[in-house]
């Protein structure tokens, strides 16, 4: 740990790896660089249930100036907190899907007590002047459940997904107890300006609160600042990843295939949140209305499953396994198939060759926090023959990556538009996008992500 510099501690529900071997996601990347580079200690769930859950002794692995430390659930816990509340009940909502959401007491309570679990476990291994950067809609009212064990400290929260309007979060039972919880800390961060908005907003329609200047509001006593702090990638890391010899092998497999077609792939996980169904139904129109590309394109959708115990996502792969059959059934010939879709994973190695080889990438979620897929397909591309992005104009990466198609995902019209634009764009317009798109993912980083946030932490309370 630098001289002088406060110890960090994050926490999040899944905790590692330090050392990215090509499977983290972002969260991860961006917090083992931060960790890395300050030292500190990863606090989180282990990933097993036990019958003692929280009770149980704590295992902690140190790498050199880090501690990873993980607690267990029991299968009740894990499945009220995370199967019930975090995920039938929040992470619809705040996808802007009530029509979705479920609502009931034993989840709630559960996910509250998982939370108060957690930090009456973290408050012994930190002191009042440690960094504590809480992250995810797991772990709302942690911040506030630590001020009850006493802790005096800075606190940070940042939300990896979007935060809806108040008109929609007011339908959660507890939406006024959850975001006076989120008062404790001092520091909310959201990936983009309208989440926060969303946020200022609840809290001055439904809490009384006021706006001040400086990204801040008051709510009673409480003084927060609420800002945007759009998440990135490890860009450099990233664009070595795409010329490594795993990338290169992916990328010469999928030019093999795909022959002298252009390819267009789709990397998501299996979620009603990333508009598949929609994108399928867009692919579709495009050999509708432009039918030249029959035979010359084909689509690869990457959709690794997700939470298959619950029943919106096991409707979800059967709704897209029938479309891409419908799809193949109708337009498929002996020597070409249309849509390809895989439900495994690849190491982010073998995506970045996956996506150097693509000539368009989909990026059509119906929304999201941010989609760091856009920009790792950004950063993966080869310079001599750069590819095009589509992208949502729900996803938060919009914001930072105008110079991609951007596009309305619930018109199949605008995807079939936009997909046929980006497969006969001349290279000077190709070049000329991407090299927009590769500077704003070289300067946005997950660094800088960290660095501004600790920033704003470090800073918080001072006029």
């Amino acid at each position: 740990m630098a001289d002088g510099q406060r110890r960090l501690v994050a926490v999040s529900n899944r905790v590692g790896p330090l050392n990215d071997e090509g499977k983290a996601g972002g969260l991860a990347v961006g917090l083992s660089d931060a960790l890395k580079r300050r030292g500190g200690l990863w606090f989180g769930w282990s990933g097993e249930t036990s019958d003692q859950g929280t009770f149980k002794d704590a295992h902690t692995e140190v790498q050199g100036d880090v501690s990873m430390t993980t607690i267990d659930m029991t299968e009740e816990e894990l499945d009220g907190f995370y199967y019930g509340y975090a995920n039938r009940s929040l992470w619809p909502l705040l996808h802007y899907r009530l029509d979705l959401a479920e609502f009931d007491r034993q989840s709630e309570r559960a996910y509250r007590s998982v939370n108060q679990r957690f930090a009456a476990r973290l408050a012994p291994l930190i002191a009042d002047d440690d960094l504590v950067w809480v992250h995810d809609y797991h772990f709302f009212f942690l911040g506030s459940e630590l001020r009850q064990c006493g802790f005096k400290g800075k606190i940070g929260f940042f939300l990896h997904i979007p935060f809806c309007p108040p008109e929609i979060f007011s339908a959660l039972p507890a939406s006024h107890d959850l975001v006076r919880a989120m008062l404790a800390y001092d520091v909310v961060g959201f990936q983009t300006d309208t989440d926060r908005r969303n946020f200022v907003a609840f809290c001055l329609r439904e809490l009384g609160g006021e706006k001040l200047d400086g990204h801040r509001v008051r709510v009673g006593d409480r003084v927060v600042r609420a800002d945007t702090f759009p998440i990135g990638i490890d860009a450099p890391g990233f664009e070595r990843f795409a010329v490594s010899p795993e990338a290169s092998e992916h990328e010469e497999m999928v030019r093999e295939m795909v022959g002298d077609r252009l390819q267009i792939v789709g990397v998501d996980r299996m979620d009603y949140s990333k508009g598949l169904v929609e994108r399928f139904r867009g692919f579709e129109r495009l050999l509708e209305d432009y039918p030249e590309n029959r035979g010359k394109v084909q689509f690869l959708q990457v959709a690794p499953l997700s939470r298959s115990e619950l029943d919106a996502y096991v409707e979800l792969r059967r709704e897209l396994e029938e479309l891409a059959g419908h799809i193949n059934g109708r337009f498929a010939t002996l020597d070409w198939t249309p849509i390809q879709i895989m439900t495994r994973g690849f190491t982010r190695r073998a995506l970045a060759g996956i996506y150097r080889a693509a000539r368009v990438c989909l990026v059509t979620p119906l929304r999201d926090g941010m989609n760091l897929v856009a920009k790792e397909f950004v950063a993966a591309q080869d310079p001599d023959d750069p590819g095009v992005l589509v992208l949502s104009r729900f996803a938060g990466a919009r914001a930072e990556l105008p110079d991609a198609l951007i596009v309305n995902p619930y018109s199949t019209d605008d995807v079939a538009r936009a997909l046929q634009q980006a497969l006969t764009m001349p290279f000077d317009e190709r070049n000329r996008r991407w090299k927009a798109m590769r500077e704003a993912v070289f300067v946005g980083t997950s660094s800088n992500w960290c660095d501004t946030f600790l920033g704003a932490l470090e800073n918080s309370g001072e006029d």
